[in-house]
């Protein structure tokens, strides 16, 4: 069930010796979209490392041993036609350091950076952090290291939105990344919570 305010979530576990272990958000998206292509419920997998397994209070490395956790999904649509899903974050930009950059974060960390203090994997929503084309270079390089601790927000150059679902079409070609991987060039970009889709142990 998605966590509401003040529930505890998850429960203390040992990731069983017969379950899969992942060891980064690309396998662990490998893992969800090779069970959604084929139309079967994704399997548990416990997650060693990675932006996603942070957040959940784990991905120390190693065997995960902590706790067993339900966390949502992405379900991602590029430019109408090609579906695939996603389970960190969707990243859209056309260069960090001017332009358009859009941050969909379903984990609250991406690499070293805390882009998303407020975001939650299992809250049935992610948080879409948007950089306006105004922000100078030089904004965003102070911005870049506040966001270490998450102190580049609040800003009056970065929106945050908490939402369900979203649609966005961009004027010219951005290049999409979902959980480190490269998507390519897209004009359109369309993503989908899927809460409770899938349980991992960290």
């Amino acid at each position: 069930m998605t966590i509401r305010k003040g529930e505890p979530w998850g429960e203390r576990a040992v990731c069983p010796s017969d379950v899969e272990v992942v060891g980064s958000d690309r396998a662990l998206r490998d893992w969800v979209v090779a069970a959604r292509e084929r139309d079967r419920p994704i399997p548990e997998v416990g997650v060693a490392a990675g932006d996603l397994a942070r957040s959940c209070g784990g991905g120390l490395g190693g065997r995960p041993s902590a706790a067993k956790v339900t966390v949502d999904v992405m379900r991602v649509t590029l430019d109408s036609n090609q579906r695939t899903w996603g389970v960190a974050h969707v990243v859209a930009h056309r260069g960090w350091w001017r332009g358009d950059v859009l941050m969909v974060m379903n984990a609250e960390f991406y690499g070293a950076y805390d882009v998303a203090p407020r975001s939650h994997p299992n809250d049935g929503r992610v948080d879409v952090v948007h950089v306006d084309p105004a922000m100078s270079m030089r904004q965003r390089w102070q911005a870049r290291q506040r966001a270490v601790t998450g102190a580049h927000v609040p800003h009056r150059h970065i929106s945050v939105q908490s939402l369900t679902e979203m649609n966005l079409h961009f004027a010219k070609p951005v290049i999409v990344w979902i959980d480190g991987l490269r998507c390519g060039a897209v004009r359109d970009l369309g993503i989908v919570v899927e809460p409770d889709a899938l349980t991992i142990y960290v």
